[in-house]
C-alpha cells in the first residue's frame, strides 16, 4: 500500500538539510584549496561540482515539463529560472515537503476518500515527488561525490599526511554514497506498488553492505591506478564509461521522451556503471549482473598485480599494504553480501507471489505501470 508516514516525512526533512550541510562542505574544500594556493585542486572541484549541477538541473527541470503535459508559460518560465539559478531541487524539496505534511499529518486523520487503488492520490504524488529527488541524488553523488571521493584519496596517498578530519570525511562519503543506492531502492519500491519492498532490516543492512563494500573496494583501486599513472587511470575510466554507455545503447532504454535527453541519460548511466551495477531496463539481469562484478573482481585484482610489479616506490609506502588488504577484504565480503542478498533476500525471492491476485490487480497494475514508466525505466540492482 502506498503510504507517506510522517517517518517518510522526517526523512525528507533530514534529506534538505543533509543536501544544505554537502553544499557549505565543498564550499568550505573549495575555499580552503584556494586559501593553501591549490588552485588546481579548488577549479577540479568546482568543476565537479557545477558540472553535476547542471545535468542534475537539466533533468529535474525536464520531469517538470513532462509531469506538467501542457503547463502555463509563466509557471513554466518561473521553473526555469529556478533550474537555471540551480534551485531545481531546493523546489522539489518543497514540493515533497508541502504534500508530504498533509500525506503525513492531515490525510490520514480526514478520512479522505482514497482513489484508485489502497493508496490515495495524495500519498502517491508526495512518494513520486521524493523518488524524483532520490533518483536525481544518485546522479549527484556519481557525478559529483566518488569523483571528488578519489580525488581526496589520491591527495591523501600522494602526501602522506592527513588530519583526522580528513579520514573521518573520506569514510563518511563511503557510507554516503552507499546510503545514497539503498535510499533510492527504498524509494523506488515504495512508488511501484507491484514491486515487493524490503522486509525489515536485514534485506536492508544486505543491500547497503553489498554497496558499500563494493564501491569501497572498487574506489581504492581506481585511487591507486591515479597514483601510479594519472593517464593511464583516465584512459581506464574512459574506456570502461564507454563500455557501460554501448550497453545502454545495446539494451535500447527508453528512459527519456526525447532523443537528446535519451543520449544525456545514457551518458550519465554509463557514468554510474564505472562504479556499480544499473538495471536499466527492469528486467531480470542474472547474467548481467554475474558478468560486471566478474569482471569487477578480475580487474580489481589486475590493478593490485600491476601496483605490485610495476612501480616499486607505491608499494613502498606504508599505505599501499594498508590498502591492498582493505582492497582485498571490501572485495571478498561485498561479493559475499551481493551472493547472500540475491539467494535469499532480495523482495522478488523473500515473497512468493500470489498468483491469484496479481490477476485480480492486473489491470490496475498495469495502469500504474504506464504512469510510472520514468521510474520503472531506471531500477538500481
Amino acid at each position: 500500500i502506498m503510504k507517506f508516514t510522517k517517518w517518510n516525512f522526517t526523512m525528507s526533512v533530514l534529506g534538505i538539510v543533509i543536501y544544505v550541510v554537502d553544499i557549505a562542505a565543498d564550499i568550505w574544500v573549495t575555499s580552503n584549496y584556494f586559501c593553501e594556493g591549490q588552485y588546481s585542486l579548488g577549479i577540479l572541484t568546482m568543476v565537479f561540482r557545477l558540472l553535476s549541477s547542471i545535468i542534475v538541473q537539466i533533468f529535474s527541470y525536464e520531469w517538470f515539463k513532462d509531469d506538467c503535459g501542457s503547463p502555463d508559460p509563466g509557471k513554466l518560465n518561473w521553473i526555469f529560472l529556478l533550474h537555471f539559478l540551480h534551485g531545481g531541487i531546493f523546489t522539489r524539496y518543497w514540493f515533497a515537503l508541502k504534500v508530504g505534511y498533509q500525506a503525513a499529518f492531515k490525510q490520514n486523520s480526514s478520512g479522505d476518500k482514497l482513489t484508485g487503488g489502497p493508496a490515495s492520490i495524495i500519498h502517491k504524488r508526495t512518494i513520486d515527488a521524493v523518488t524524483d529527488i532520490s533518483m536525481l541524488r544518485v546522479f549527484k553523488t556519481f557525478l559529483e561525490t566518488t569523483p571528488q571521493l578519489i580525488l581526496q584519496i589520491y591527495i591523501l596517498m600522494k602526501h602522506d599526511k592527513a588530519a583526522f578530519s580528513q579520514y573521518a570525511s573520506i569514510i563518511t562519503s563511503f557510507c554516503g554514497i552507499s546510503w545514497s543506492t539503498l535510499d533510492y531502492q527504498i524509494s523506488l519500491r515504495k512508488s511501484l506498488p507491484d514491486k515487493n519492498q524490503f522486509a525489515g532490516l536485514p534485506p536492508k543492512l544486505l543491500y547497503l553492505f553489498y554497496k558499500l563494500f563494493t564501491l569501497t573496494s572498487w574506489i581504492l583501486s581506481i585511487a591507486l591506478v591515479t597514483l601510479l599513472n594519472i593517464i593511464s587511470s583516465i584512459f581506464l575510466l574512459i574506456f570502461l564509461w564507454t563500455l557501460g554507455f554501448s550497453w545502454t545503447l545495446k539494451q535500447h532504454t527508453m528512459f527519456c521522451k526525447s532523443k537528446r535527453m535519451e543520449f544525456l541519460y545514457r551518458t550519465v548511466v554509463g557514468i554510474i556503471l564505472i562504479f556499480t551495477f544499473f538495471n536499466v531496463k527492469g528486467e531480470k539481469t542474472k547474467i548481467y549482473i554475474s558478468s560486471y562484478y566478474v569482471t569487477h573482481v578480475l580487474v580489481t585484482l589486475g590493478i593490485l598485480c600491476v601496483c605490485l610489479f610495476w612501480k616499486t616506490s607505491v608499494t613502498e609506502q606504508l599505505y599501499f599494504t594498508f590498502v591492498s588488504i582493505t582492497v582485498v577484504l571490501t572485495l571478498g565480503l561485498g561479493i559475499f553480501c551481493l551472493i547472500v542478498y540475491y539467494m535469499f533476500f532480495h523482495p522478488s525471492i523473500y515473497f512468493k507471489q500470489q498468483s491469484a491476485s496479481d490477476k485480480v490487480d492486473g489491470l490496475a497494475r498495469e495502469r500504474e505501470k504506464e504512469e510510472s514508466s520514468r521510474i520503472r525505466n531506471f531500477i538500481m540492482q
